[in-house]
């Protein structure tokens, strides 16, 4: 399957960010509507400064660690919540803690809840990242406070001074304070940040959704200003990307019957693809002397390892990965494990087999639907493989 695929090339931004330090955080249930001028300006900053992305999705799969799978791996999480659980057996020859630490990198994974939920313990330790992993119960406990969720500005403020100093470095924080319920009861971010989301237009909980999510937006004004201070911003990554819709500010919402999610995003959520719509930051500071780079073609989360990889000129073949480097020549396509898929034609939905196309007037190659279909299912069949039959330890057997 693999030599049968057509691998993509090198273009203008390929090593763009090589020897640069790489901050990669999976935000927990965050959105594009979080970010706002005002109410967010680091998170705003980031996302409209340095490479913008216009059409992106997060397919909910199976969670946050299915949607932390998509971000890291680069696959779809084909055994749902088990898929990370699956990674800790297998050579994760990809992950950016493995490509970067070959390179001489200093690199740690951090999470500010539980470091054995999700059997994290086990499975971020088998990542790449030279200097492991800490969680709350190995270590984090020194830098926040026992509550729920737990705090990504404390987060990042203790962990910063731990790698700030070891460049370059590589970074990946799984975050937790953006998690529901969006309550002053039952959050203790949302009770914290609550006078700041008064002034919105809002119900109260998506008002604690918002409240929630601006420990995220102190968290990273921390880190941006530490990194000015320190006078590397120019010489950092940050890389933002969510692992799932906020789904949980609706009790058991389904499609048509999002009442907070809907709120939240303006519309009435009727499809997968309107659920899934998300925001990637991908920021340096060395981008803020230019234009904003634009890519207005659809991207997912699968596109992220790739497109990193490129980024960061390290040593790779685009057949072995799912998603596509955005800045090569292969063609754009989102996908779902409901099969629904996007491309630069249009939409497919699988539940009512029907290709809804951007413009009607378009004239579409030759089979163009079943061909697309035939590739998703491919794809999808790939992804299951790697991780079952643990693939890349086939491949790169000194490792």
């Amino acid at each position: 399957y693999v030599q049968s695929l057509a691998p993509s090339k090198q273009n203008k931004y390929t090593g763009l960010f090589k020897g640069k330090n790489l901050v990669f955080i999976t935000a927990e249930a965050f959105t594009a509507e979080v970010i706002d001028k005002d109410l967010t300006p680091t998170l705003y900053r980031l996302a409209t400064k340095g490479i913008n992305f216009t059409d992106y999705y997060q397919p909910a799969s199976a969670g946050t660690t299915g949607g932390e799978y998509q971000n890291v791996f680069g696959m779809m999480p084909t055994s749902g919540g088990k898929s990370f659980k699956k990674s800790a057996e297998n050579l994760n020859y990809f992950t950016m803690g493995s490509q970067l630490d070959r390179l001489g990198y200093f690199g740690k994974a951090y999470h500010n809840n539980s470091y054995t939920y999700y059997d994290r313990n086990k499975t971020h330790i088998n990542l790449g990242y030279s200097d492991g992993f800490m969680g709350y119960g190995n270590g984090m406990e020194e830098y926040v406070k026992k509550r729920w969720p737990q705090s990504d500005l404390e987060m990042i403020a203790g962990t910063l001074p731990e790698y700030i100093d070891k460049q370059p470095f590589n970074i990946y924080y799984m975050s937790v304070s953006g998690h529901s319920a969006y309550t002053t009861t039952g959050n203790s971010m949302t009770k914290k940040n609550w006078e700041a989301v008064q002034h919105l237009p809002y119900s109260d909980r998506v008002k604690g959704y918002y409240a929630a999510n601006l420990e995220l937006e102190y968290a990273l004004a921390h880190l941006v200003s530490e990194l000015e201070t320190k006078g590397i911003a120019d010489d950092t990554v940050i890389c933002i990307s969510t692992d799932h819709f906020p789904y949980g500010i609706d009790e058991n919402g389904s499609l048509g019957n999002m009442q907070y999610l809907s709120e939240l995003y303006g519309y009435n959520v009727t499809n997968y693809f309107e659920r899934d719509h998300s925001a990637l930051i991908l920021w340096s500071g060395c981008l803020e002397k230019s234009d904003p780079i634009i890519v207005d073609s659809p991207t997912f989360s699968l596109d992220i390892l790739p497109t990193l990889s490129n980024l960061f000129g390290t040593e790779f073949d685009s057949r072995l990965f799912e998603g596509r480097d955005v800045f090569s020549d292969a063609q754009a396509l989102v996908f779902n494990s409901n099969y629904d898929w996007k491309t630069q034609y249009g939409t497919y939905y699988s539940s009512k087999g029907e290709f809804v196309p951007n413009d009607p007037e378009v004239v579409l190659p030759e089979n163009y639907v079943s061909t697309i279909k035939t590739i998703v299912r491919n794809k999808y069949n790939y992804c299951s493989m790697v991780l079952d039959n643990n693939y890349f330890a086939s491949l790169f057997p000194q490792e």
